[in-house]
């Protein structure tokens, strides 16, 4: 049970992470399957060291 619950929240902070970094340089995707891959914790730390991705002419 308590195994279940651990999984629970690391896939919850993927997906935090993930959503933070929709706008960034990785995207969702990337920051998400980074995240589970490197633990959540080395994915924040991607996350705040990137840069917000760069808008182009056709997104406004």
């Amino acid at each position: 049970m308590h195994l279940l619950i651990l999984a629970g929240l690391y896939l919850f902070l993927c997906l935090l992470i993930g959503f933070l970094g929709r706008n960034r340089k990785l995207t969702f995707w990337g920051y998400f399957f980074g995240s589970i891959v490197l633990t959540p914790v080395i994915g924040l730390i991607l996350l705040f060291a990137s840069d917000p991705r760069k808008k182009t002419n056709d997104e406004g």
